[in-house]
């Protein structure tokens, strides 16, 4: 269904959701795009590069239609929650846009009727990445997903909305009303990851006050499924073999709280891991002050419990972090790495980072190059500055050259490369656990696989040159492996034993 997924984990589960709509309506789905009677294009909003990044698909989707056999164009995700009237307005070539509280109207938006009327299936296209109509829909879900309840966010929610946290009146052609859509253990999905590895959305939306984001303008407020609705969909995936779930959401560390729970991802963790046929369980993202001990505690007693941390920083500067309106600094920081790597040893730790932030002296640059030199992460990305409309930093004074901004980028990340090539050094002799995912995309004669220190699609590859015993692999399946090389982010392994 020329569903084009962009963006992050938590889209793809979006395009998922919507794919699994469509095709228990009776929709025929297709990888080749030039046969596609409909195409979809899910989009990201996140930053500059995304936009661009999802109008060139769109324009691409879009040739198709004018000049192949695709009937319809539809355009769903985050750059439609922003920019709804002006894709109707200046791509003629889209006949529908569906937002991101708005998934099952993908149905209307295809012209397919639900599953119990379903007509003669159609042609779609699925694409892997990684007269108009405007869908706003009102109805009961038929899938049994639902709306939040309003009374039930969080009062950091609701606190932040009375202050604008979540305006979108700079936003020209947006709709007011913010995404509240969640879906359920009885939403239909079709899981488009390979067989043994798939994402879990366990909560929408984000309530945190930072300067420089506008995903809780796109997204709404935070709001978490049921407890009982993500062990019910974890246990359905095991039994159709699914051996690693990955839980997203924009702040996993809050998961629960707007349902009265307290320690709500350590209780799920515990729950999801005592489920028989799992291997590995891990999720994206944390929030550095919503660390419990308790989940470091549940971590640390499951095995099945990647010993994985992805904790975006944003920065080490006290001042810019203020500004960012986040709080903290290298100081703390330092101290809850440290009793984070005590409470789980061995565990690896994912940040990211913005350079080039409002304000940014070289001072507070140099303050950061200095934490992440001490830090030592395993894993690190680096974004530059991106100056959004409708965040709150838009309006501040002394932004910084793009240049500049740019050169920033290339510093941090080449200290990075340092720190990441020492790290990778101590791999070489150590045994690990490694899921095989198939013949690598470079050449041949080699595979690829990832060790529970490797998060699906944004770490390092271990490349497999030497299969030990074994005439071949199985992808989807788990092997002992010794560490043989190690290179700035990757690492070459040969098999020792397995399939286990």
């Amino acid at each position: 269904m020329g569903f084009v997924s962009l963006g992050c984990a938590k889209n793809l589960v979006d395009s998922e959701v919507m794919m699994g709509l469509l095709d228990r309506a009776g929709a025929r789905l297709t990888s080749r795009p030039e046969e596609a009677e409909i195409l979809v294009v899910n989009t990201c909003s996140f930053i500059d590069a995304a936009r661009q990044e999802s109008v060139d698909a769109i324009l691409e989707m879009a040739r198709h239609k004018t000049e192949g056999a695709a009937r319809k164009l539809i355009v769903s995700g985050c750059l439609v929650e922003r920019y709804r009237d002006e894709i109707r307005r200046n791509i003629p070539e889209v006949d529908a846009v569906v937002g991101t509280g708005e998934l099952e109207a993908i149905l209307e938006a295809a012209g397919i009727a639900p599953a119990s009327g379903a007509p003669e299936p159609q042609l779609f296209n699925i694409l892997k990445s990684n007269g108009h109509a405007d869908i706003r829909s009102g109805r009961e879900s038929q899938s049994g997903a639902h709306k939040a309840d309003p009374a039930a966010f969080r009062p950091e929610g609701n606190h932040r909305e009375g202050q604008g946290r979540f305006s979108r009146d700079a936003w020209q052609g947006a709709s007011h009303l913010l995404p509240t859509y969640l879906y359920d253990e009885s939403t239909p999905r079709f899981i488009s990851t390979p067989r043994a590895s798939a994402y879990i959305k366990i909560a929408e939306g984000c309530d945190h006050p930072c300067s420089f984001c506008v995903i809780p303008n796109l997204r709404g407020k935070f709001r978490s499924r049921r407890f009982e609705s993500v062990v019910a969909e974890a246990g359905r995936l095991v039994a159709n073999g699914t051996r690693e779930i990955t839980l997203i959401g924009q702040d996993t560390t809050c998961y629960g709280e707007d349902l009265g729970l307290k320690d709500g991802l350590a209780q799920l963790l515990d729950a999801l891991a005592r489920i028989e046929g799992l291997r590995w369980l891990r999720f994206l993202y944390a929030y550095p002050n919503r660390i419990t001990g308790r989940l470091l505690d549940t971590m640390a007693s499951h095995e099945k419990i990647c010993k994985y941390l992805d904790v975006p920083l944003q920065h080490a500067s006290p001042d810019v972090l203020k500004r960012m309106k986040r709080g903290a600094g290298a100081d703390i920081f330092l101290k809850s790495i440290a009793k984070i790597r005590a409470a789980v040893p061995g565990i690896a730790l994912r940040t990211t980072f913005i350079v080039g932030f409002p304000g940014e002296s070289l001072r507070d640059f140099e303050l950061l190059e200095e934490f992440i030199a001490e830090a030592g992460f395993d894993w690190l990305g680096v974004f530059g500055y991106s100056d959004e409309e409708g965040s709150s930093a838009y309006g501040l004074d002394s932004k910084l050259p793009r240049r500049t901004i740019e050169a920033r980028k290339r510093r941090l990340m080449k200290r990075q490369q340092e720190i990441s090539r020492a790290r990778k050094q101590q791999w070489v002799g150590r045994e690990v656990l490694l899921l095989a995912e198939g013949e690598s995309s470079e050449t041949s004669l080699l595979w690829e696989g990832r060790t529970e220190f490797h998060a699906p699609e944004i770490d390092g590859k271990v490349y497999i040159n030497d299969f030990g015993t074994l005439e071949s692999l199985e992808p989807g399946c788990f092997y002992r492996a010794e560490i043989t090389e190690a290179h700035d982010y990757d690492l070459v392994a040969r098999i020792v034993s397995g399939p286990l």
